[in-house]
């Protein structure tokens, strides 16, 4: 029987249990029962994909005294024990090593399942954990295509679990302050934001078909996406910059400032949206564009435009990335940490509210420890007090949503009409082919 989503998820149903008043079930030793949530006040979190950006969330989750770490998971060997080290410096307790993350999620120790494997994993590892009784962090974006965040929303409604998107800006004190200055009227009206990413990228030359790594498993590292032959460019970061897999620099950096965008000019949906760019700067196996503008427009005189190089570093307003806010009465700068700055008409400071904390927004794996713990913290009090998430799933896939619309008009090279109710595209089949994708076989993404 093959060894599939579909599989694991009868395997777990067939296995669950219900909860029954008056002392420990016996399917649970003291041990266990005493890391059940709540009873020693620490959220146990498996951690999936540690490679880098995984590595770098252990270490910050194992640093939050009301949290364990206590399952490592990857396909890739060597980040495994990497990350098991890292572990010793931050808690007490030693985490287990596992290949397949499914088989960590049948342990009743597990609350919850934090993803930073590659994209075309983020949704369906999401929705596995949730059937399977989890709660979620799952790192930007929240899926690999618009549908794919479709289902999440519905799933977290479905199941009644816990799941943060990784937009950590939503939880950094300054920025929240400046979000609230510009719904209070702070620059008047806003009719217009841009946001941007720049970066110095080198050539990922021709990849070459070669014998699978032996510390690789190959096989589960693809996972939900169609086969392919083993190429020696691919792992661990460059399938970002393949469509097979990843979602290009607009999604891997864009999601972050479009949300900023979005929640500071209060917009939903798009009525329109278009894209032009390309791959300029080498040629290689590099399939996404390096130099890309979205441009999306509004309902009620609205719009906001997100610019990414990739290979070009030139900063834009004094920041490698960061977003500007337009306003009838100014503008407002929300740069690449934990600050803010507002302008007049005439470009003057009026008032610039900034953070010491040090932050490398192109640091690939931690860029801000110190202030993404914020973010963690907060998942925690939504599942253990049901606060209010601050990147909560329906927001998430939303943000996700609008950079997902600019890649799908970059592929069809032409602007996208949008129903501005719902997000999806209007009287586009060729288009409307890319809101989804094809899965290997036993994957597919279903409720």
């Amino acid at each position: 029987m093959k060894n599939t989503r579909r599989n694991f998820i009868k395997k777990t149903a067939a296995s669950s249990v219900l909860f029954v008043a008056g002392g420990v079930l016996p399917q649970f030793s003291a041990k266990s029962y005493a890391n059940i949530l709540g009873s020693n006040n620490k959220i146990n979190v498996s951690m999936m994909g540690v490679n880098s950006r995984g590595n770098a969330l252990a270490q910050n989750f194992a640093s939050q005294d009301n949290c364990n770490v206590v399952h490592v998971c990857d396909v890739d060997s060597r980040a495994i024990t990497k990350c098991l080290a890292s572990l010793k410096e931050r808690q007490t307790i030693t985490a287990k090593p596992y290949t397949d993350f499914r088989k960590s999620l049948e342990s009743k120790d597990i609350d919850a399942l934090v993803i930073a494997a590659p994209d075309h994993w983020h949704a369906p590892a999401s929705l596995i954990a949730m059937e399977a009784g989890k709660h979620v962090y799952v790192e930007k974006p929240c899926g690999h295509n618009p549908n794919e965040g479709e289902i999440l929303v519905k799933a977290a409604k479905k199941y009644g679990k816990v799941i943060q998107m990784g937009n950590q800006r939503r939880s950094w004190p300054n920025v929240i302050e400046g979000i609230n200055a510009l719904k209070s009227g702070a620059i008047g009206r806003i009719y217009f934001g841009k946001g941007w990413y720049t970066n110095n990228r080198p050539s990922i030359g021709i990849g070459k078909e070669v014998a699978v790594p032996e510390w690789l498993d190959w096989d589960l590292w693809q996972g939900p996406a169609p086969r392919k032959n083993y190429k020696d460019n691919i792992v661990h970061y460059n399938w970002h910059w393949r469509w097979h897999w990843g979602t290009g620099e607009a999604l891997n950096n864009g999601t972050h400032m479009i949300d900023l965008l979005r929640w500071g000019m209060g917009a939903d949906y798009p009525t329109k949206v278009s894209s032009n760019g390309g791959r300029y700067r080498y040629q290689d196996d590099w399939e996404t564009p390096d130099t890309q503008t979205i441009n999306l427009d509004f309902a009620d005189n609205m719009s906001m435009s997100w610019e990414g190089r990739s290979c070009n570093g030139k900063d834009i307003a004094g920041s490698t990335v960061g977003v500007m806010f337009y306003g009838e009465n100014g503008s407002m700068l929300i740069s690449g940490g934990n600050s803010y700055t507002l302008y007049d008409l005439k470009g003057t400071v009026v008032k610039e509210v900034l953070d010491d904390t040090v932050i490398d927004p192109r640091n690939k794996s931690n860029p801000a420890e110190l202030l993404d713990a914020l973010h963690i913290q907060n998942m925690f009090d939504a599942i253990r007090n049901g606060d209010t998430l601050n990147a909560d799933i329906d927001s998430g896939h939303k943000s996700t949503l609008l950079v997902q619309l600019g890649n799908i008009s970059q592929r069809v090279g032409r602007s996208l009409e949008i129903d501005s109710t719902n997000g999806h595209i209007i009287d586009d089949s060729e288009a409307q082919n890319l809101w989804s994708r094809a899965y290997q076989e036993g994957w597919e993404m279903k409720l």
